[in-house]
């Protein structure tokens, strides 16, 4: 099997009110170019509007920045809520990346979930299904040429109008779901699975099977909830709180089930109880993700958050440097040799 991709997930949030915005982004761009010199291979981008951190609303702009102070990095979304945009813009954007970094950019979407951002962009939560398959049809046709027009339950399409310029590698169209119907709708038009937690991957083999698609042939892309370091649990007694911020912010959008109906922790221990998070150092680290990688060879990447919302970059890159150079290059041999 190939060499699994080790990489960084991101969203530029910025709880801190004495840092401004723009020195925040500089340094995080500075730690993504010396990420890659350390050999970390990806960086995921996600997506949300309207939040009070910054969480990052333009990805394709932070995208296209990373894209010219890296070199040889993968950059992909995990996610971009597609049924918030027009999917010719979306195909327009991601071509214009693609091409801008030599095919390295990789368009990763998912429906949603939060009812606000929804309405604040005029479409409603309950048509976010046919929201997004529509419009990843529209983004692969945009992409293959394909000038015939589109008319959809959703979107309209004139025929005539060709989206320029095409790439030149057509970007993978990756789909993150949690629910097992939006699931099998991943496995049926998108060609790789964005995976929470390495929670679901199995749901999405079966799905796959079931659609007629090869589970040899299917990819994973999987957002890790671990910190990793030398001593995980000093390093969680100061971060813990980060995550605190981090998770119960996401149960209050809805992004795990009804607000009213998901309770949020209490405390960072909490967390850790409900294995929300995990925490390894290197031994444990080798050992969990060679066993992945050896168990879903479909697994063809693994990212982690580079630093939690409100920690320092500073922070967040010590866990980097540890990934890179005491887990990665590790787990690769491991994987080589058949150990």
């Amino acid at each position: 099997m190939a060499d699994p991709t080790f990489g960084l997930w991101y969203d530029f949030r910025n709880p801190d009110p004495g840092r401004p915005f723009g020195s925040f982004y500089r340094e995080v761009l500075d730690q993504i170019g010396w990420a890659e010199q350390q050999g970390v291979g990806s960086v995921w981008l996600t997506e949300h509007h309207f939040c009070d951190d910054g969480y990052s609303p333009s990805p394709f702009v932070l995208a296209s920045a990373i894209g010219e102070r890296t070199s040889s990095l993968r950059i992909g979304t995990n996610l971009i809520v597609s049924p918030l945009h027009d999917p010719v813009r979306l195909a327009e954007d991601a071509a214009t990346l693609s091409l801008l970094t030599g095919g390295r950019f990789d368009l990763g979407v998912g429906q949603g979930y939060w009812k606000r951002e929804f309405e604040a962009f005029g479409q409603q939560v309950r048509n976010r299904p046919s929201l997004l398959e529509e419009g990843v049809e529209i983004i692969r046709r945009a992409w293959a040429g394909d000038d015939s027009g589109f008319d959809g339950k959703r979107f309209r399409l004139p025929a005539g109008l060709t989206v320029t310029p095409a790439p030149e590698r057509t970007p993978q169209l990756l789909v993150g779901a949690m629910a097992d119907v939006a699931i099998e709708r991943a496995a049926r038009i998108a060609d790789g699975f964005l995976s929470t937690q390495n929670a679901h991957q199995q749901v999405y083999l079966d799905a796959v099977e079931r659609q007629g698609g090869s589970v040899a042939d299917a990819r994973i892309y999987a957002g890790q909830w671990a910190i990793v370091a030398e001593d995980p649990e000093r390093v969680w007694a100061r971060i813990g709180k980060h995550a605190l911020y981090q998770l119960n912010q996401y149960i209050a959008w809805g992004a795990f089930g009804p607000p009213e109906q998901i309770p949020q922790f209490s405390d960072p221990a909490q967390i850790l109880e409900a294995g929300a998070y995990v925490l390894w150092d290197a031994s444990t680290a080798v050992t969990e993700l060679t066993a992945l990688f050896r168990e879903r060879p479909q697994v063809k990447d693994v990212h982690f958050w580079a630093q939690l919302p409100g920690e320092s970059t500073d922070s967040g890159s010590e866990r980097i440097e540890y990934l890179a150079t005491k887990v990665a290059p590790e787990v690769r041999a491991r994987l080589r040799s058949g150990a």
